[in-house]
């Protein structure tokens, strides 16, 4: 989490010291997974990573986003890839929304989005004429020595992923 901590800290000043770019180890982590255990990113070294960032759960965009990739589970596995997904949602909520679309795969508790901001996802949005921050659908794909190898911003739901799977297939695996 330094590299969370270190950009967290030099935010304010006006400057970031980190940038995402593919080539670069993935910043770690430790957030709180649906059922109260905290999980770092670096827990997964030695097997590929989808980590996505979603706006909320129980929403249309995000509920057909977590039920594609649920749908696409075991094809990741067999690519010894794991899913990981992020919001701003408190755990509670995550545990509702794994129960009621049966979604095998863990989801991080960012209720700080300390993690979209280092992430640079956390992006400040428009709808219905009100502006609010919130995560920016984006997907990094991370491979077994804990670098990231592909990035996908502002990302729509459709064909997504299908075009994740089709990458960890053919590159990383």
């Amino acid at each position: 989490m330094s590299n969370v901590l270190e950009w967290r800290e030099n935010k304010g000043k006006g400057e970031c010291l980190m940038s995402i770019e593919t080539g670069q180890q993935a910043p770690d982590f430790t957030l709180e997974n649906q059922d109260g255990t905290k999980e770092a990113l670096s827990d997964y070294k030695g097997k590929n990573i989808v980590l996505y960032f979603y706006p909320k759960d129980m929403t249309p965009g995000c509920t057909t986003q977590a039920c594609d990739f649920r749908d696409q589970h075991d094809t990741f596995a067999d690519s010894d890839t794991v899913i990981l997904g992020i919001s701003p949602d408190p755990i509670e909520k995550h545990q509702k929304f794994i129960d009621k679309h049966g979604l095998p795969f863990t989801l991080l508790a960012d209720v700080d989005h300390e993690v979209a901001e280092a992430y640079d996802v956390w992006k400040l949005k428009k709808m219905f004429g009100k502006e609010f921050y919130g995560n920016e659908r984006s997907t990094f794909v991370i491979d077994k020595k804990g670098v990231l190898q592909k990035i996908y911003r502002k990302v729509k739901v459709d064909g997504h992923i299908e075009e994740v799977l089709n990458y960890v297939q053919n590159e990383l695996s």
